[in-house]
């Protein structure tokens, strides 16, 4: 069977970096804004395949956390894909609570722009 012709892959079949990490882009369901960025290893996404949320690993805490467990901004999955290297992955979510996915309060994370273009 080609690359191409496989569409699904298991937990373990992804492509993780060296410290076991996948990057996972946090997309807005119904507006398609592109909301966050954050990592995730086995256990957070299993975590969110299990529970229906999101889960992330935590890089500075060296813990597993839900995105919205102190804010009340919990993410809804409604699909997982993966990207060609199977080394990116594309989570699009319902955002919960005030709709709100940036720890600054902002509703995406990427509301500011790079200078000089």
């Amino acid at each position: 069977m080609s690359d191409k012709e496989k569409d699904y892959l298991a937990i373990n079949e992804l492509s993780y970096s060296e410290d076991g990490l996948i990057a996972a882009i946090i997309q807005d369901w119904d507006t398609t804004d592109v909301l966050m960025l954050a990592w995730m290893n086995r256990d957070a996404l299993q975590k969110s395949i299990d529970t229906g949320y999101t889960w992330f690993w935590s890089r500075s805490r060296k813990r597993l956390w839900q995105k919205g467990e102190e804010s009340g901004n919990v993410q809804r999955i409604q699909s997982i894909s993966y990207d060609c290297d199977a080394d990116t992955l594309l989570i699009k979510v319902q955002q919960g609570g005030d709709g709100v996915a940036c720890h600054t309060g902002a509703p995406t994370c990427f509301y500011r722009e790079l200078k000089g273009l």
